[in-house]
């Protein structure tokens, strides 16, 4: 084992790798392999790989073909040291976020920025700190602020490479013989960004200025030391200085195990292996990725599209007056399946970025959309950089996507994107369904809501921010085979845990009043989504504290898959100006669920201020001590028909508190009945129930009657509604406002909807003066980009859709669809025959 202590002084190899770069850099020498910069480097690597279609032009698994076992054996023992870098690193931590949550995640790099191999945790961010490190060669840091030995770089600048800024990533070089041969890099969710409201992700704000101090791949440190200016800047900007002293500590542990081990591995195997192994495990994932593609999905075009609500009008607390509007989020998906097994996704018809936190980054929506595919297409493969080398990404610019405009705001980047992916998890198992891959099927994630943020001055008379990660446990949308799991994950983080209640109360002055699965909250369907839950809770020995919401209101996002049922959408519970303090006084009844919201349980509990509404997200407003405040966790999608779920599961999701008995009546056409009162199951149902055989029959064959009486033709549905759209009857502003931006967007998606309700082609909806002045204002905002220095990869995220851009070889047109498929039976060809393996 190497050692860094061995002589007395501190990091001696770090030293003697230090004079060694300084030697090549004297001689004119790069520090890249052979003397070349990272720029060209970066450069001959991206031609390879462009002119032979293979990572590097590595065409051929040399090291894996001719000495296999030890090619896994090396493989392993990096992804190993990863996942022990981030264990043992996070108990340096002190938030629940790091150490209850395991927001935390680290990976290995290339020299070039692409990952070799990853830990668990949150590594939706592993693709994000790939594009932080190619930012900083495509804008020469070699030559200024430099690379060497023992530098430490930080970035939380969504533009450069992350999701939002309260994801902070700490990147460090690792260096063999005076050559750079890796990164190592490791990313926590901090507890408070230093935004103009507190906690992670404030909702408040207009644009960038607002979000919070941005990092932008700054150079912090040398000689693993960091600067005094940094430790004496950063924590200042923030409302935990303390926190976010330690969880850099944590990711410099995790840096510095990691930057450890490669050494170690060198020792032990050579220079020269390792080198091949970086570059063969990014072509081997890229080759895993396109295998399992072409033997799970059929080629042609998905499409789907999602939307989410962000109400804003009439909120108080707002940072400007222009962003008193309303939002919907319009993300029409749709993957191209190519029969290499390569793939597109495009969100051309993307409405345009608003003044408001949700807008995304290319780096946000990569590293999102690469999280979810190795949860779902690549588990079992190397987890890299490979699967990012097998898809290109369509972000038209202008969107909400894809802004190229360093004046939005982007805090709050997740409830946009987590929406966005709803359809691709069902492109994925409609294609798994066509090919009989049946378990692989997942109605999809629920949108990762509420979160509970605020901050002020806590208990112990200090100012302090907070953010539970409860969110991190929601209900999972069904499977083809068995129902969703309930409370259980999160997409951006599949090691979900909810925290204890104990360690949340020492952190937060939010005492739990109670928490418990929420009824109702999982998709109806065949198969029915995972359930969520909520927490009650109050608030005690705080001055001039502010709570916020977060999440999907009016709208859900996840639509249900074959015939099933969207999960419940969101609504907001709190109360104020209470007598709650008197109640525990007089031990008298409190609120300590909402688990029917239709009941009128919580009111008749409570005296005060109570503000029960059907939105989903509300501005910082102040709560004092003994007010209520319910964070209410979401369900997932169903999947099926739910007159065909069996009738004993229903009864049982009663007594296990996922379905209130009324509830199983109308959603799924089952007829039960109390038999006594003295049995609890749970906190939800107080007795027990028996199914009612014949009079469930008689309601199905029923309801069955029902729809067929109330059936009628597409045609005639689509006449209906053509004629409603043509003449705008019962459409609301927001929804006018939400398609005339896509339709401005996109010179295709425009023609699309024209086409499809045969429209004349100078359509357009007649809009309020407040929605004009809305979109005039962003329209005419123009970019304000901030790669100067885009490498051929990332020209793709300035793709098409607007005349005034370049042509790319993107395959998006109006006419394109699953029917240009030649035949019915048409695949990938012989290539793809046979049974998916674990190892494809």
């Amino acid at each position: 084992m190497s050692s860094e202590h061995d002589s007395g002084e501190s990091f001696p190899r770090m030293r003697r790798e230090k004079e060694k770069v300084h030697e090549k850099q004297a001689q004119g020498d790069g520090i890249g392999w052979d003397g070349k910069t990272l720029r060209e480097q970066f450069e001959e690597l991206e031609r390879k790989t462009e002119e032979t279609d293979h990572y590097a032009g590595f065409e051929r698994l040399e090291f894996k073909n001719e000495e296999p076992i030890k090619y896994e054996q090396m493989f392993a023992q990096l992804r190993g040291d990863l996942v022990t870098a981030r264990e043992t690193s996070k108990e340096v931590a002190a938030t629940p976020i790091v150490e209850q949550e395991g927001e935390l995640c680290y990976g290995l790099f290339t020299p070039e920025g692409d990952s070799i191999a990853v830990s668990t945790g949150i590594i939706v961010h592993i693709h994000t700190m790939s594009e932080a490190i190619k930012y900083m060669i495509n804008h020469d840091y070699e030559e200024s602020p430099g690379i060497e030995p023992g530098d430490i770089f930080v970035n939380n600048d969504t533009h450069v490479g992350d999701v939002h800024p309260c994801d902070i990533m700490t990147l460090i070089p690792i260096f063999h013989d005076g050559e750079l041969v890796a990164w190592a890099g490791g990313v926590n969710h901090v507890i408070d960004a230093g935004a103009i409201g507190p906690g992670s992700m404030n909702v408040s704000q207009a644009s960038r200025f607002g979000d919070g101090a941005y990092y932008t791949a700054r150079k912090i440190g040398e000689d693993l030391e960091i600067y005094n200016s940094w430790k004496n800047d950063f924590p200042d900007k923030t409302r935990t200085p303390d926190f976010l002293k330690l969880d850099e500590k944590t990711r410099m542990t995790g840096c510095l195990m990691i930057r450890n081990a490669v050494n170690d591995i060198i020792d032990e195997y050579g220079i020269d292996r390792f080198k091949q192994l970086s570059r063969e495990a990014v072509e081997d994932g890229r080759r895993g990725f396109r295998n399992r593609i072409r033997k799970t999905m059929l080629p042609g075009t998905y499409r789907g599209a999602s939307f989410v609500d962000a109400l804003y009008e009439g909120q108080g607390n707002l940072t400007r007056e222009y962003a008193n509007e309303n939002h919907i989020m319009h993300a029409p998906s749709e993957l191209h399946v190519r029969e290499d097994g390569s793939f597109q996704v495009s969100f051309e018809g993307a409405n345009k970025w608003g003044w408001h936190p949700y807008n995304c980054t290319p780096a946000a929506i990569q590293g999102g959309i690469w999280v979810m595919l190795t949860q779902t297409v690549i588990p079992n493969s190397n987890v890299n950089d490979g699967a990012y080398y097998s898809c290109d990404f369509h972000l038209p610019v202008g969107s909400w996507a894809n802004t190229q405009n360093t004046e939005t705001a982007h805090a709050y980047a997740w409830h946009f994107l987590v929406s966005a992916w709803a359809p691709l998890w069902q492109h994925l198992s409609r294609g798994y369904y066509s090919r009989g891959f049946w378990e692989e099927i997942n109605a999809g994630n629920a949108n990762t809501s509420n979160w509970l943020q605020g901050g002020g001055i806590d208990q112990f008379d200090k100012l302090h921010a907070v953010n539970s990660f409860e969110s991190a446990c929601e209900g999972v949308g069904a499977r083809y085979v068995e129902d969703g799991e309930p409370h259980a994950a999160a997409i951006w983080n599949p090691e979900g845990d909810m925290g204890d209640a104990e360690v949340w109360e020492m952190t937060e002055p939010l005492p739990f009043l109670g928490r418990a699965v929420k009824p109702n909250t999982g998709g109806a369907g065949r198969r029915a989504g995972g359930a969520g839950f909520e927490s009650m809770r109050t608030i005690k020995d705080v001055s001039r504290w502010l709570l916020y919401e977060m999440g999907n209101g009016y709208m859900t996002s996840d639509g249900g898959l074959f015939g099933g049922y969207p999960a419940a959408s969101g609504y907001i519970l709190n109360a104020q100006d209470t007598d709650l303090e008197d109640r525990f006084e007089n031990g008298e009844d409190y609120p300590q669920h909402d688990l029917d919201p239709e009941s009128g349980e919580f009111e008749s509990k409570i005296d005060g201020e109570i503000t029960r509404r059907p939105e989903g997200i509300s501005t910082p407003k102040q709560f004092d001590d003994y007010d209520l405040y319910l964070n209410y966790l979401r369900g997932g999608s169903g999947l099926g028909d739910p007159l065909e779920r069996d009738p004993e599961d229903v009864l049982s999701d009663i007594h296990d508190g996922y379905v209130l008995p009324r509830h199983a009546k109308d959603a799924y056409a089952v007829v039960v009945n109390k038999v006594n009162d003295e049995a609890k199951h749970n906190s939800a149902v107080q007795g027990e129930w028996e199914l009612d055989e014949a009079a469930t029959e008689e309601l199905r064959e029923k309801r069955m009657e029902e729809r067929a009486e109330k059936a009628q033709p597409v045609s005639e549905w689509y006449e209906q509604q053509r004629d409603r759209i043509q003449n705008e009857e019962n459409l609301i502003d927001d929804v006018k406002k939400t398609y005339e931006s896509s339709m401005r967007m996109s010179k295709q998606f425009a023609e699309f909807y024209h086409e499809f309700w045969d429209l004349p082609d100078d359509f357009e909806f007649d809009l309020s003066e407040k929605a004009e002045r809305s979109l005039d204002g962003r329209f005419k905002s123009g970019t304000k980009k901030k790669w100067k220095n885009p490498t051929k990869g990332h020209e793709t995220w300035l793709g098409v859709g607007r005349d005034d851009e370049p042509e790319v070889p993107y395959t998006w047109t109006a006419e394109r669809s699953i029917r240009d498929l030649p035949t019915p039976k048409a695949s990938f060809g012989d290539g793809a025959v046979g049974k998916a393996m674990d190892d494809d």
